[in-house]
């Protein structure tokens, strides 16, 4: 098995998520106490998010490199940023990096064409909705991503500041996010829902609506998974 590296942090809650989806994996196909080694660099996400929200990219790609420099020094033999926004800065970091990187937004593009959508939407932080991140990566495969509306956005956003980060999970608030899917639905035409950010499966953990709810984090789990073991 090759030595998993993950670049933890961002937030929290999903570097949890990503741990125990692991080792669940390997326990599901019975591999006994034959579990994966995994090296955990977790960054501090306030440096992370001021220069994101400052638009300085290349100062979040150094924070990523020295992450993955860092995971690379303890033994790991790949790695993957736990992440979704922080992918933004990914084709930097993947230049430098000296360990294979598994993109979480090319995991979900082949996982989407393999279940054969056209019109996927797209909940993520501010950031990743408004950005390309996803809509470069689909559209060359025959799929247009749909964003929410910019007051839907901000709800969103409002939320996983205030309570999905800090692991509050609120009936209301899951509600609230169902609901924009709904509009999106009926006046967007989506065939299904990218969860773009790694936190929203743990709060919209199922599909709904009469549509496939894409579980980023899951997905990319899956692919961590198979490149460990292959």
């Amino acid at each position: 098995m090759r030595k998993i590296g993950l670049i933890g942090g961002l937030g929290p809650e999903s570097t949890l998520y990503y741990y125990k989806a692991i080792i669940s994996a390997f326990a599901a196909a019975g591999a006994g106490y034959n579990y994966p080694e995994i090296f955990i660099h977790s960054l501090s996400l306030g440096p992370v998010m001021r220069w994101a929200n400052a638009g300085k990219w290349g100062r979040v790609a150094e924070l990523l490199q020295a992450g993955v420099q860092a995971l690379h020094r303890a033994g790991a033999q790949f790695a993957a940023i736990a992440s979704n926004t922080p992918h933004l800065a990914f084709k930097r970091v993947s230049t430098s990096s000296p360990l294979p990187l598994i993109s979480i937004v090319q995991v979900t593009v082949e996982r989407a064409v393999a279940m054969g959508l056209k019109r996927p939407g797209l909940l993520g932080t501010r950031l990743t909705m408004g950005s390309q991140l996803y809509q470069e990566s689909f559209a060359p495969r025959g799929m247009e991503v749909a964003v929410p509306p910019p007051q839907d956005q901000e709800v969103i956003q409002k939320r996983l500041d205030t309570e999905i980060e800090l692991g509050i999970f609120k009936d209301s608030t899951r509600d609230e996010l169902l609901n924009i899917v709904s509009r999106m639905k009926r006046k967007q035409g989506i065939d299904s829902v990218i969860l773009g950010c790694t936190e929203l499966p743990l709060i919209l953990g199922r599909d709904e609506l009469g549509l496939p709810f894409l579980n980023t984090s899951a997905i990319h789990v899956a692919a961590i998974v198979d490149y460990c073991r292959s």
